[in-house]
């Protein structure tokens, strides 16, 4: 499907591009009176649907791949400290936003969520029930480690109305889980799926390739799995070492970590069993049934994204996050709260937004975040389609992303993309080096400083 001389070519450090511009662009000059602003702004911009994020930062233990922003701690205290702040929270900034809007998305993710008991859930919950306007349609996910669900607690959890449900597997093997530090499910998979099958929710499974012990034959024995218990989505998540980051990945060091060449054959042979099995690939590491409505968007070329994932271009909205480090995704601004969490409760109960940093975008960030959405997303950029959405001409987006026809020839050599004066199209060899696609309508690539992930 793709040689390993092109792999070898491509794996290059770049953004992952789940924002425009990415989030080594925020800056501390970005106030809290700037994000308020940028809410209240955002009442008359598109999309008008509200998203909302909780990010949920605690974790009994730490898992030694994590990534993610986490606070190590079973203080069932702070976790009540810490709640009254994110309400506190929720009714500032609810105080900026038109509260008519609809919300169609709620994303619960940490951290573990559900290290918190389900009263403290439901606390929550109520606050967004009493200062939103939610509805049946709206989409209510949460990130959980299926080490700590019962199915008690799932069964509170469908009662408040949760009808998405990611379970961070990471993989089925014992031995690469205690590698990496992280518990095996308590429950057998397959009865935590049909408890939320039949209480109306969806199911993802949330899987890493790339970690110690892991071979591709290993990883294609996990997908098998997966697909056995009948879950909506899986997704695969590459491993990203990020040391100079998270300090803790170090750990993994001892143990070997597969390098590009395996990590891609993971992939593969996940990807082949999936694909056998009926499940469409969506973006970059998505892969849903047939009749999910990502994969209805997909086929529609309607498909978009987000920090909260995968969504379709009727249901996404503003993304407006509480938490320490949530990041909102505004029309017109980036913000991010404070990651430290005695200053996020002090900023909050002051009555002030903890913001920490952020970034306002301009006419030409918001083309550019079109364009590499699309291309991300929908696998083709149509000039004439995107400049009619956000009201611009043709030569004005070629202008703004310094689009050069001639740069597009090597990957047409590769055979990663086809194209004509209307359209670009990435092909089936392309979508597995999309980054590097997108990275070449991004101007401001270039001027950035910090170091990325590779592509692979």
């Amino acid at each position: 499907m793709i040689d390993q001389k092109l792999l070898d070519k491509y794996n290059l450090p770049l953004p992952r591009y789940t924002s425009y511009p990415p989030a080594t662009f925020f800056h501390e000059d970005f106030t809290p009176k700037d994000y308020i602003r940028a809410v209240e702004e955002s009442n008359n911009e598109e999309p008008q649907a509200i998203s909302l994020y909780l990010h949920i930062p605690f974790c009994t233990k730490l898992c030694f791949y994590c990534g993610c922003t986490t606070h190590i701690s079973r203080n069932n205290e702070l976790y009540d400290e810490y709640i009254e702040a994110l309400i506190k929270e929720i009714e500032i900034i609810a105080t900026h936003i038109d509260t008519s809007r609809p919300v169609t998305q709620i994303h619960w993710g940490g951290g573990t969520p559900n290290a918190l008991s389900t009263d403290q859930v439901e606390k929550i919950m109520n606050a967004i029930y009493h200062n939103f306007n939610t509805g049946n349609d709206s989409e209510i996910a949460m990130e959980c480690n299926p080490a700590y669900l019962t199915k008690n607690y799932i069964q509170q959890l469908l009662k408040m109305g949760f009808n998405r449900i990611s379970l961070g597997i990471q993989d089925f093997d014992e031995k690469i889980l205690l590698a990496v530090n992280r518990d095996p499910s308590a429950l057998p998979v397959q009865e935590i799926i049909e408890q939320l099958h039949n209480g109306g929710a969806s199911v993802n499974l949330d899987f890493i390739y790339g970690l110690p012990y892991q071979t591709p034959d290993s990883f294609s024995e996990t997908i098998r799995q997966a697909i056995e218990v009948d879950p909506d989505r899986i997704v695969t998540f590459s491993y990203a070492h990020v040391p100079w980051v998270k300090s803790h990945q170090k750990t993994l060091e001892k143990n070997g970590i597969p390098g590009p060449e395996e990590k891609m054959a993971m992939f593969l042979k996940g990807r082949e069993e999936m694909v056998k099995a009926g499940y469409v690939p969506i973006g970059m590491d998505h892969f849903a049934l047939p009749q999910d409505q990502l994969s209805i968007a997909l086929k529609n070329k309607t498909l978009h994204r987000n920090f909260q994932g995968y969504s379709t271009r009727e249901t996404t909205g503003q993304v407006y996050a509480f938490g320490m480090s949530a990041i909102s995704q505004l029309h017109n601004a980036y913000a991010q709260n404070t990651k430290n969490i005695p200053e996020y409760m002090r900023a909050v109960k002051k009555g002030e937004p903890a913001t920490q940093k952020g970034y306002l975008t301009d006419n030409t960030d918001i083309a550019v975040r079109e364009i590499i959405n699309e291309i991300m997303c929908n696998n083709r950029l149509n000039w004439k389609e995107v400049a009619e959405r956000i009201h611009k001409s043709e030569d004005e987006l070629k202008a703004v992303t310094r689009f050069d026809p001639n740069q597009l020839l090597p990957l047409t050599e590769d055979g990663l993309v086809t194209f004509n004066r209307e359209e670009i199209t990435v092909t089936e060899k392309g979508r597995f080096l999309v980054r590097n696609i997108a990275a070449l309508f991004d101007p401001k690539l270039k001027t950035a400083k910090k170091q990325f992930s590779k592509t692979i």
